[in-house]
């Protein structure tokens, strides 16, 4: 599929005037003064590109009813051939079945088998680890002894002043 892009020179149609072509310009891309200077600086201008031929003759039309001379140019597009992956035994090929998988035509995917019916899918848990702990360093305190708690807040009593009164 070839690709177009429309370029701009700086160019207006002949007779028609200037001003109003940088106007017609300036509302069609809804730029301000500087921009529209920029186009009419005599430089080549890709104005859009990678547009199919409809799209690239849209483009020209509604350019040119502006009163600007735009050229449609084909892109050069490098086609690139890539080489088919290398088949590995053991591994499954997918063929597609409509144009959207065959994006997925040259995936890679391993070959898993199917298990039997009961058989147990789930991988063996590893045996738990005991460790050696070295407790001998620790000793038991004799029943009753102070290991160190703090101390309880002592209770303060508070005196019954339900008997007093204000007035």
């Amino acid at each position: 599929m070839s690709l177009y892009e429309i370029v701009f020179s700086g160019e207006s149609l002949p007779g028609a005037p200037l001003d109003q072509v940088r106007n017609n310009l300036a509302r069609l891309f809804q730029a301000d003064a500087q921009r529209i200077e920029l186009l009419f600086s005599g430089r080549r201008l890709v104005l859009k590109s990678n547009l199919d031929a409809a799209a690239a003759e849209k483009y020209r039309a509604t350019i040119e009813r502006a009163g600007a001379v735009v050229a449609v140019v084909e892109m050069a597009v490098e086609e690139i051939e890539m080489a088919p992956p290398p088949v590995v035994p053991g591994r499954a090929r997918v063929v597609p079945r409509d144009a959207y998988m065959a994006a997925f035509s040259e995936v890679d995917a391993p070959d898993f088998g199917i298990a039997e019916v009961g058989s147990d899918m789930q991988d063996p848990k590893p045996e738990p680890v005991v460790v050696a702990l070295d407790l001998s360093a620790f000793s038991v305190a004799p029943v009753g002894a102070d290991m160190g708690q703090l101390p309880a807040a002592p209770v303060v009593a508070l005196p019954d002043i339900s008997h007093l009164s204000l007035s």
